[in-house]
């Protein structure tokens, strides 16, 4: 042990509640690789100052070097909105260690987002990230790359990771996938391989998680559309800028090219005033119908909070002319659901069944929400007791006693569209799920 570190502890002694000094003796620790005695200074630390983010930070580093990388993982995800880039870093490389890729890719997106030139070596062999891997390369594994600002991965997972959600499966499958699997049969009846499918329901129920599932079960490339994607100040740009990413979908074929919240891309063209997103619009649609190009195995998904704020012309046959509710996941469901976000995680005894009919609601966000105030009070009880504190029954209950299920607001509003706006019958899955009788 270095002199700087034996006087640190020296002066420490005289003075345990010098939180800045017992900080700067961890951070000393850490430099000569003494993570589990830094990790003992941090922990010391927000014993007596609970919730200092240099303690936190520098605790979750200890972990990471300890290769405790689910310690690790509980703090990151407390505080993956505030970390800066370094701790981002380990983040990604602690979820990677703990084989949670598509977690780690989302998260080193962010981290690309806050420094476009971030390069890790380590980790892009693992994501296969832009400079690392080519559209055709190592076509068996997980890889996503840039191509004019859009990011096209090859999702690893697919409807066997998706819990619950059999209806909606079975109709992307009729639609999408069949017509992949048996051209002849399609082809006989005079149906092609493509076309759309309008996923709506409330926020945070699985819409995208389930466009990327469809993806990967066809081994198909994906690309995420968000309305930043598309529109741009100058006048043209934003119908050069779709039509390009059309071509880059046809041009990969098998593809799967998903717009979420399309209803902001497709909003119905009576209530708009400007001129120029109405040509937007009118693009979109000539795409779709594949005008001027041939959409033979371009598969188009999109979801919406609120269809009833979509063109109606996006749902004419050839377009979207599938429209599929996708409702909070039912009890079983939601014990899939609760049993995967747990799956990384320090727990004890788990009645999945007893949590599951408490979060009746729910959408996959807010079983999340839930586990993550769970985490947070186990974290807290962890750092008095010295000791990890798994995750028990009674911490979940008392999680989901404390949050409100946010699908109940999206009700309140579909209900009045559902009973008043649906002449066409296109909102008889809500009234369903609501058990209203009209």
């Amino acid at each position: 042990m270095n002199e700087n570190i034996t006087s640190l502890l020296e002066a420490l002694k005289l003075s345990p509640e010098n939180i800045p000094l017992r900080l700067h003796l961890g951070e000393a620790m850490m430099r000569e690789r003494l993570y589990a005695e830094a990790a003992e200074q941090f922990a010391e630390a927000l014993n007596r100052n609970y919730g200092n983010l240099k303690a936190k930070l520098g605790l979750a580093e200890a972990y990471y070097h300890q290769q405790k990388y689910s310690a690790a993982l509980i703090i990151y995800e407390e505080l993956q909105h505030q970390l800066p880039l370094p701790a981002m870093i380990l983040f990604v490389k602690s979820l990677i260690r703990e084989n949670s890729l598509e977690q780690a890719k989302d998260v080193y997106q962010r981290a690309l987002i806050m420094d476009p030139g971030l390069r890790d070596e380590e980790i892009d062999g693992y994501l296969r990230l832009p400079g690392n891997a080519s559209a055709g390369e190592d076509e068996g594994d997980e890889a996503f790359y840039q191509q004019d600002r859009l990011f096209m991965e090859k999702p690893a997972i697919d409807f066997s990771d998706v819990g619950g959600m059999q209806r909606i499966k079975d109709e992307i499958s009729i639609k999408i996938i069949e017509p992949l699997k048996n051209p002849e049969l399609y082809k006989a009846f005079g149906k092609k391989a493509g076309g759309g499918i309008l996923m709506y329901g409330p926020p945070g129920c699985g819409k995208t998680y389930m466009a990327k599932a469809t993806a990967g079960q066809i081994n198909a490339k994906f690309i995420n559309i968000g309305l930043h994607d598309i529109l741009d100040m100058w006048i043209g740009n934003s119908e050069k800028n779709l039509h390009e990413i059309f071509e880059i979908a046809r041009e990969n074929a098998p593809c799967v090219l998903f717009f979420d919240e399309v209803d902001a891309i497709g909003a119905s063209r009576s209530d708009l005033k400007q001129s120029a997103m109405r040509h937007v619009i009118n693009q979109f649609l000539a795409e779709m119908d594949g005008v001027a190009s041939e959409n033979e195995g371009l598969l188009i998904l999109a979801a919406t909070n609120a269809p009833w704020n979509v063109d109606p012309a996006f749902r004419r046959p050839g377009r979207f002319d599938r429209v599929i509710f996708v409702e909070p996941p039912d009890e079983k469901a939601r014990e899939e659901i609760i049993q995967s976000m747990l799956k990384d995680k320090p727990v004890g005894a788990i009645d999945m069944a007893r949590i599951s009919r408490q979060t009746e609601n729910y959408s996959g966000a807010d079983i999340q929400a839930m586990i993550d105030i769970a985490v947070e009070e186990k974290l807290r009880a962890s750092m008095a007791s010295g000791k990890l504190e798994p995750i028990e029954t009674k911490d979940l209950v008392k999680a989901a006693k404390q949050h409100r299920p946010t699908t109940l607001e999206w009700f309140a509003s579909a209900r009045n569209y559902a009973l008043y706006a649906n002449e066409s019958g296109l909102y008889n899955d809500i009234l369903t799920y609501l058990k209203i009788k009209k």
